[in-house]
């Protein structure tokens, strides 16, 4: 770990959503102190109290920038039992039965994923309180990613997270193989009818 800011701020990555890139590769466990540099991510996962995040220098620049005001914080989502540590991993080798899902999409994926999930949660900044969203509220939750993360994290801009509570999974998937069944007929149909238009 780096060496703490004047605040105390240190960990193994510099904001919890980087495990979120690690965790394609291999299986890990982690804990409150790894997380420690970001105190929005400390907050979002539970490892950290509003209270024990307020002085800190980071919390102080995003609000300094306008980034988030005090009125907004107390609405994040946030896990509710502080957790003695967190598993990640690639869903299919994963030694623990997981409470959340997180996966990449696109905004294609994102279309097929809200026609196969009516009502489906798209949500903003912070990014990382979707993880508190899916294993708190037992929703499915997009986030469109914050500038914080992205910035961590190098993701691409194209791109959005998804949390999924990993009880809803199966039923999810089977849903969105049927929207996807259903909006390749329609492609297909839209495809032919614009050739019509070649060359007129």
């Amino acid at each position: 770990m780096p060496e703490p800011t004047p605040d105390g701020r240190t960990g193994r990555v510099s904001a919890g959503c980087v495990f979120w890139t690690k965790a394609v590769e291999r299986t890990f466990s982690t804990v409150a102190a790894d997380h420690g540099n970001c105190s929005v991510g400390s907050l979002t996962h539970g490892f950290a109290t509003l209270d024990e995040v307020a002085g800190r220098a980071d919390v102080a620049a995003l609000l300094e920038s306008g980034w988030v005001t005090m009125a907004m914080i107390p609405g994040i989502p946030v896990v509710v039992d502080r957790p003695d540590f967190v598993t990640y991993g690639p869903l299919a080798q994963t030694p623990v039965d997981p409470d959340v899902v997180l996966i990449r999409i696109n905004g294609r994926q994102l279309m097929v994923l809200a026609d196969a999930l009516p009502g489906l949660r798209i949500e903003g900044k912070p990014q990382c309180h979707i993880v508190a969203v899916a294993k708190q509220q037992g929703e499915v939750a997009v986030s469109v990613g914050c500038t914080l993360s992205r910035a961590r994290t190098a993701m691409p801009s194209a791109e959005m997270t998804c949390a999924i509570p990993a009880g809803r999974l199966e039923d999810l998937v089977d849903r969105i193989q049927a929207t996807a069944t259903t909006d390749a007929t329609v492609a297909s149909y839209a495809a032919q009818d614009a050739r019509r238009f070649v060359g007129a």
